[in-house]
């Protein structure tokens, strides 16, 4: 009978074992073999191509990265996890905001690579982490509206150095001053420019207008003259400098018109560069620089639903007489949380790290989709880089010995998780 049930036994698992083998043993052992000949697969090469993993850069970036990325993400996700699953135990909406954490999951790789390649563009009007950048920036350190702006010709301005224009001659007060300017499009004007206003005296006063000294159409007016259908340059930054000091300054009106104290006379108006500062594009998160963070930031945004739902399945488990003990005797908040909470999390914290480590091994999609041609380099990862080995350097070799290699690096820790899900068991 014992035989009998060993035979029923085996048969329903031939399937499986059969499927395993063809999926998973065949293929190992292929990629073994594979690794130990040259490009065409006739020649023994030896150990030659998992010499190559040491001595090629994009195989060794591809180490550096990994290393980066094991460390970093696994860690900042699970932290994340931790952080959401303890704060959504104390409100009333918990659930909701764990759906919407945890929904991420329910995306693609290549979607949400699609969708962190628009996130991260360059463009602000375009890129969601830009327009943010920016607009923090631009909150502390206004951005300037006229950065193609330049004296055209016969203009009472000169270059000052640095980016800055100045007068040719001093102003005097009771003498208007026109300050045209050309350069700037039309449609790149400010918002609150408005038609220019012609500069009008004041006694004892430098007065004065900064325009646009642009008209369309052929012939349409006059150069060095304020006409009908041209606009003033809106907070204009206009400052009055005598031997090298600036004694008075102001800033343009929305028609472009400005007014100084009698302090400005004899002196020389100066447009300063901040005027004609480039306005701040936000950072380049996909330059070489920042791809590996902003591609972490992807994968965590996409993860860290998935340790907060294991951290909380575990946190439900925690008896909630210790942390009630702790409270009584005297420990804040801060204090349960760091001695008692994360303490007897401490072994689902690990299973959800060890477990985020094994993925982050083989991560490719997002690396593959999100980082640009010109950055690909820079973001290469191990899986990434055996794609490219084996089908774009029609290298098989050295992709089989990648292959290898990663299956040496995931074993050690697959073996930790199983070995401490059997400690868990024990108990």
């Amino acid at each position: 009978m014992t035989g009998t049930r060993k035979a029923v036994a085996a048969l329903f698992l031939l399937p499986a074992f059969v499927l395993l083998g063809a999926l998973v043993v065949y293929p190992i052992g292929y990629s073994v073999v594979r690794s130990l000949y040259d490009q065409s697969g006739d020649g023994f090469a030896g150990f030659d191509n998992y010499r190559a993993l040491f001595t090629d850069d994009g195989i060794r970036t591809a180490l550096r990265n990994n290393v980066v990325w094991v460390v970093f993400a696994p860690t900042v996700a699970t932290a994340l996890g931790l952080v959401f699953a303890v704060l959504t135990e104390r409100v009333r909406w918990g659930t909701a905001f764990k759906l919407v954490v945890f929904m991420p999951m329910a995306i693609s790789m290549l979607a949400a690579g699609i969708i962190f390649r628009l996130v991260y563009d360059q463009d602000p009007d375009k890129g969601v982490a830009n327009a943010v950048w920016v607009g923090v920036h631009d909150t502390f350190a206004q951005s300037s509206a006229f950065p193609k702006a330049h004296p055209g010709r016969e203009s009472p301005l000169r270059p000052a150095g640095g980016g800055a224009f100045v007068t040719r001659e001093p102003v005097r007060a009771g003498e208007p001053v026109a300050l045209p300017l050309v350069g700037v499009a039309p449609d790149r004007m400010p918002d609150s420019a408005r038609r220019a206003a012609p500069p009008r005296p004041e006694p004892g006063k430098v007065t004065g207008t900064a325009w646009q000294d642009f008209t369309r159409g052929k012939g349409a007016g006059t150069p060095g003259g304020v006409d009908a259908s041209e606009l003033g340059y809106a907070g204009m930054r206009i400052e009055a400098v005598r031997d090298g000091r600036v004694v008075a300054s102001t800033t343009a009106a929305d028609d472009g018109t400005f007014t100084l104290p009698a302090a400005a006379d004899g002196a020389l108006l100066r447009l300063p560069a901040d005027n004609f500062r480039e306005p701040y594009n936000g950072a380049d998160w996909l330059g070489p620089a920042l791809v590996t963070p902003a591609i972490i930031g992807a994968y965590v945004w996409m993860w860290a639903g998935f340790a907060m739902v294991l951290i909380a399945a575990g946190l439900a488990g925690v008896p909630r007489e210790l942390l009630e003990a702790a409270r009584v005797d005297g420990a804040n908040e801060w204090q349960v949380f760091r001695r008692v909470t994360v303490p007897l999390l401490a072994p689902v914290l690990a299973v959800v790290t060890v477990t985020l480590m094994i993925n982050v091994l083989k991560v490719f999609d997002l690396v593959f989709i999100i980082a640009p041609g010109s950055s690909q380099d820079d973001a290469n990862v191990l899986a990434l880089e055996l794609y490219r080995k084996g089908f774009s350097e029609d290298q098989p070799g050295v992709a089989s010995a990648i292959s290898v290699f990663l299956l040496l690096l995931v074993i050690p820790v697959m073996w930790f998780n199983i070995r401490r899900l059997r400690r868990e068991v024990r108990r």
